[in-house]
């Protein structure tokens, strides 16, 4: 039986995040300068692939979840995958003891974005646009003025929330920074009584044993597609 955590971008771009969303009937998208994630309806059939194409620009791309085999893409839909790649899913049901001293932290807001897309743009953690602190709750740390570890909230569902965007400048780790903005994330979606999730990069080894310190566990492997609308011959 398929659960919420088999459809989280699905049901928090129909629930919580609806306003950031475009598209109706089988697929849904959050508007590009939010994140460029889609999502089928759990019962999409291949048709929801011509409502995609809908919704995409020339060249365009979003990102999915998929948990199970995704529906075929027609050959002739003006489509194509263009990334295809294993993540597991993880979550927090219990949290650890810290195994670094926490670390003084600042709430981030439309005055950081422009710092935060430079990191993520360094750190490379997963789709990061400059409304996506729209979201949710982001938080991290400066040093010297400088913006060197960050962390936050993405989608909302049915007693989840998701973590995202958690990063550190390369000259910072090895200090426990994201551990102990991750741990601050995992602490308020408790006092919430919500369970934290996220979705880590199956070869991503470092960041899934830092998560399993914390206390995540991997709930089951999934995979991230990336789907493009062609452009138009010339």
């Amino acid at each position: 039986m398929r659960t919420y955590e088999d459809d989280p971008l699905w049901h928090t771009l129909t629930g919580r995040h609806a306003s950031f969303a475009i598209g109706s009937g089988s697929v849904r998208r959050f508007v590009a300068a939010v994140s460029n994630l889609a999502a089928l309806a759990p019962d999409a059939t291949s048709s929801a692939w011509i409502e995609l194409k809908g919704l995409l620009e020339p060249g365009e791309a979003v990102a999915f979840f998929f948990f199970e085999p995704a529906p075929s893409i027609p050959d002739d839909g003006g489509l194509r995958v263009v990334y295809e790649g294993d993540y597991d899913q993880m979550v927090c049901t219990s949290m650890t003891s810290a195994t670094h001293p926490s670390v003084p932290f600042i709430h981030l807001g439309a005055g950081d974005v422009a710092d935060m897309l430079a990191l993520v743009e360094l750190t490379q953690p997963g789709p990061f646009a400059e409304r996506t602190i729209e979201l949710g709750r982001f938080i991290g740390v400066r040093h010297n003025g400088q913006l060197v570890a960050m962390a936050g909230e993405r989608c909302r569902f049915a007693g989840f929330r998701e973590v995202s965007a958690v990063c550190t400048h390369p000259d910072y780790r090895g200090r426990g920074l994201a551990e102990a903005l991750v741990r601050d994330l995992v602490s308020e979606a408790q006092m919430h009584d919500e369970v934290p999730v996220l979705h880590v990069r199956g070869d991503n080894d470092v960041a899934r044993r830092a998560y399993e310190r914390i206390g995540f566990t991997i709930r089951r492997p999934m995979k991230v597609v990336a789907v493009q609308r062609l452009r138009s011959p010339a």
